[in-house]
């Protein structure tokens, strides 16, 4: 059974009876051993993409050929390799391997002590902060009161101008289907969200921009002083919430100048004193200031002033608070907890309100289930497309991720390595194993160069033969195998130096 498309179904397709026979008949071919170790090179990814041809790796030198590789000698006849998507209702295996990615980059920025970024960071004036967006009219929620859970939104029994109550007097529980969703979808404002939504990007922007200037301005200088003396770098992620609108999680910590850095320093002490409350105040104080003037969204109508919403926390990030406390605990947080806290939003997209990649039609979201909140989103945003001109016009190919156009994890240039190093770094791992070399999982594949690298040349010749495992016995063989690794390496790092972190979940 050959396929072209996604596998992450497949098996789900097809009879469990025929599933069985084709994972009894992989397990029991003579090649299974060697099909296997293409399945853990390709991380048991749900949708592999398959390649035929050959590679040669020549010595640059005397033009002697140091080894060949074909396809044509693999059980199948093609070479697995990742899909690649981070996001995990797509693939489990992918996605984790990201987020292990993203938290190593988030902790390395924060903490320090791994990925070629120094421990001397974490002295670094640092601050955990979120924005929200503001609210586009009351939805179901939850609250905490002194007893415990309180009531949505208390209130006598008042009516809107739709006949339906303003308040709401239920506890609702984590799951309850109501959250998120408006008292009363007449009165709430699904334009001005969508629009909001849109230019979020935008807003963060500017967000950044005038922290630095409220930043001099608290600091008693010119912005041109302070680019002399410190700079702010971030690691920024965006999560969803129930009601369906984007707010953003940032890691911002203060460095030295760009004039400072050196081979030696890379990531030298700002040259200003500024302690972490001072930097956390002033983010509060930019989140309430940024605005920005959005064109309107149909003609006839006046245009909209988007700011920040009102709810906004900023707390010190200090390598002396402990692991184990929550965000609602203490009031300093350890930069591994907050790394592991926001990693896990870089690979969730609007799959949490069901609503698959590419869908662009509120009918077919309401036939598969998806809430009647979500599907008002998604027909006001596919609204605006159509009578927005050309400032809104883009929508429609971000219908389904109700008109949120921005990466979901973003950083600026110097706030710690980057994803490319990364993935570098791992293969050059692999490679030394393979070589039989010693590998020291801390510092291995953050030279600069690989001698071995630059010795070598390799001459490939590659062909896209389909995408996904070639039968659902092989996809599901797959899946149990990306479950067993998984658990098993969060089971290693949970074990790791600090037994009782569970924020190191995400570490690979």
């Amino acid at each position: 059974m050959t396929v072209t498309d996604s596998s992450s179904s497949l098996a789900c397709r097809v009879d469990p009876v025929v599933v069985e026979r084709q994972v009894a008949a992989r397990l029991l071919s003579p090649n299974f051993n060697r099909w296997a170790e293409q399945a853990a090179a390709a991380g048991h990814c749900t949708s592999p993409i398959r390649l035929t041809g050959s590679a040669t790796t020549l010595d640059k030198t005397t033009g002697e050929v140091l080894s060949t590789y074909s396809t044509t000698g693999e059980p199948d006849g093609v070479l697995y390799v990742r899909c690649g998507n981070r996001r995990a209702s797509v693939c489990p295996s992918c996605s984790h391997e990201y987020k292990g990615d993203t938290w190593h980059l988030l902790a390395a920025g924060a903490a320090g002590g791994m990925k070629g970024v120094p421990e001397s960071v974490a002295a670094h004036p640092m601050v955990f902060a979120t924005v929200t967006a503001p609210s586009f009219g009351p939805v179901h929620t939850t609250r905490t009161g002194q007893g415990g859970l309180g009531r949505c939104h208390p209130r006598r029994r008042v009516v809107c101008q739709h006949g339906r109550p303003v308040g709401c007097n239920a506890v609702h529980a984590d799951g309850d289907s109501r959250l998120g969703q408006p008292l009363c979808r007449d009165c709430y404002r699904y334009t001005e969200h969508v629009v909001w939504q849109w230019h979020a990007p935008e807003l963060w922007r500017r967000f950044t921009i005038t922290l630095r200037r409220r930043l001099a301005a608290r600091l008693g200088m010119t912005q041109t002083r302070l680019v002399q003396l410190a700079r702010l770098s971030f690691a920024k992620v965006a999560e969803f919430q129930r009601r369906g609108v984007i707010h953003f999680h940032a890691l911002i910590r203060l460095d030295g100048p760009a004039s400072a850095v050196t081979g030696e320093h890379p990531f030298p002490v700002p040259l200003v004193d500024v302690p972490a409350e001072v930097l956390a105040d002033v983010i509060r104080e930019t989140a309430a200031l940024v605005a920005y003037d959005a064109p309107p969204a149909s003609d006839g109508e006046p245009g909209l002033r988007l700011r920040f919403g009102k709810q906004v926390d900023a707390r010190p990030v200090t390598s002396t608070a402990s692991r184990d406390d929550g965000r609602e605990q203490s009031r300093d947080l350890h930069p591994e907890t907050v790394a592991a806290y926001i990693a896990k939003y870089a690979t969730k997209a609007c799959e949490e309100f069901g609503l698959p990649q590419r869908l662009r039609s509120p009918e077919a979201a309401a036939r598969l289930g998806v809430n009647a909140h979500i599907c008002r989103l998604l027909a006001t945003v596919l609204d605006v497309a159509s009578t927005g001109g050309e400032h809104y016009a883009g929508l429609v190919r971000w219908a389904a991720m109700l008109g949120f156009r921005g990466h979901f994890s973003t950083k600026s240039r110097r706030y710690s390595t980057t994803l490319g190093r990364l993935r570098t770094a791992r293969k050059r791992w692999q490679l030394q194993r393979l070589r039989g070399e010693s590998c020291d999982e801390g510092t291995t594949g953050w030279q600069d160069d690989d001698p071995a690298e630059d010795s070598t040349l390799v001459l490939s010749d590659w062909a896209l033969a389909g995408i996904g495992w070639l039968t659902a016995g092989d996809a599901a063989l797959a899946a149990t195998g990306s479950d067993g690794v998984r658990d098993w390496r969060d089971a290693k790092v949970r074990t790791r130096s600090h037994p009782s972190t569970s924020a190191r979940t995400y570490g690979t």
